[in-house]
């Protein structure tokens, strides 16, 4: 009887029963931004949401449209806008970090084919304990104004 509910509890862990982060979050509004033609990079955005008790952090973000993903943000260096890679991004207890233009985002470096509009793009997030949730971002065309000027230089 102890090999079958060790059995049973195996079972359980691989199936995903046992709380992650993962478990614990939300995704509202996933996008990313249609790129223009010959752009080698585009920006993916929505609202992560941590509905646990515990913090959590993102850690990477994974897809296969291009062949680098980072996580990004911006700062004002001397009046002027510049992306720079963050090594993760946390999100207090029942908090929430909103991806947006202009500020925390997902980079999609180095695209291996042209998007089209409403395409969609599988973003995969992978957090601090190791669960990961994956995201389906549609392709959207940017908005004509608002839309900050990116410098994408490292």
């Amino acid at each position: 009887m102890k090999q079958l509910s060790m059995f049973a509890a195996g079972l359980m862990f691989s199936a995903g029963v046992f709380a992650g982060a993962a478990d614990n979050v939300s995704v509202q509004d996933p996008y990313v931004r249609l790129a223009p033609p010959n752009a080698p990079a585009t920006g993916a955005f929505m609202v992560i949401k941590n509905n646990g008790d515990k913090d959590v952090k993102v850690l990477k973000a994974d897809n296969p449209v291009s062949k680098v993903t980072e996580l990004h943000t911006h700062l004002n260096e001397g009046g002027v806008m510049k992306m720079r890679p963050v090594p993760g991004i946390d999100i207090k207890a029942k908090g929430e970090a909103v991806l947006k233009p202009g500020g925390l985002h997902i980079m999609l470096i180095d695209l291996k084919a042209p998007m089209k509009e409403g395409d969609v793009v599988p973003i995969t997030l992978t957090f601090d304990d190791g669960s990961a949730k994956q995201v389906d971002a549609k392709v959207v065309r940017p908005m004509a104004a608002g839309m900050p000027v990116m410098d994408h230089k490292h």
